[in-house]
């Protein structure tokens, strides 16, 4: 038999054993989750997706089309263009490849809308994973639809398409559509 003494010292011994058990897995668990953790804040950043961003271009199907495009259009191009790449570069998720400099020759004529994917080459070449076109089309005096598309420059398919339609064609209306675009379908799609 065993005397009190022994006996409160095995279980005084187990208890010990438990608790410093208990303690090792906590540590073991936060030693994990730390790590994790950091991994989770450094190594999860994923590098922008290089994308090429051509001028978006005016589809003209107004009794005015016979006269081309003015200058008031081809400004609010420019400033359509210039808001789909503030919001890209906003984003943190994509950087821009300059397309000034570009070879559209498979293009000319058509625009890049018509070219049957010939953005997807011309971006590559350009170092870019993806090409952005966008179009506006003027089905009236009041009344447009700004759409573009993305296309992965690798594998020449369309990755997203987004549209919206815009009436009382001010000034502003253009670049507005672009940002509500860009903020409520490609930028919110992610």
């Amino acid at each position: 038999m065993s005397s009190p003494e022994f006996r409160d010292a095995r279980c005084r011994n187990r208890w010990t054993q438990k608790l410093a058990h208990r303690f090792g897995l906590a540590a073991l668990v936060l030693c994990c989750w730390t790590g994790y953790a950091a991994a989770d804040v450094t190594g999860t950043a994923a590098a922008p997706i290089k994308i090429a961003v051509f001028a978006f271009e005016l589809e003209d199907f107004s009794a005015a089309a016979e006269h081309g495009s003015s200058p008031v259009e081809t400004s609010y191009l420019a400033q359509s263009t210039e808001e789909a790449k503030k919001q890209l570069l906003q984003s943190g998720r994509y950087s821009l490849i300059d397309t000034a400099g570009a070879d559209i020759g498979a293009a000319k004529g058509q625009g890049l809308r018509n070219c049957g994917g010939c953005e997807a080459d011309i971006a590559m070449k350009l170092g870019a994973d993806q090409a952005l076109i966008g179009v506006v089309t003027k089905i009236s005096m009041t009344e447009y639809t700004v759409r573009f598309q993305v296309t992965d420059a690798r594998k020449g398919t369309v990755i997203s398409s987004f549209g919206t339609d815009l009436r009382m064609g001010t000034n502003d209306s253009w670049f507005r559509g672009v940002r509500w675009l860009m903020k409520n379908r490609m930028l919110a799609s992610k």
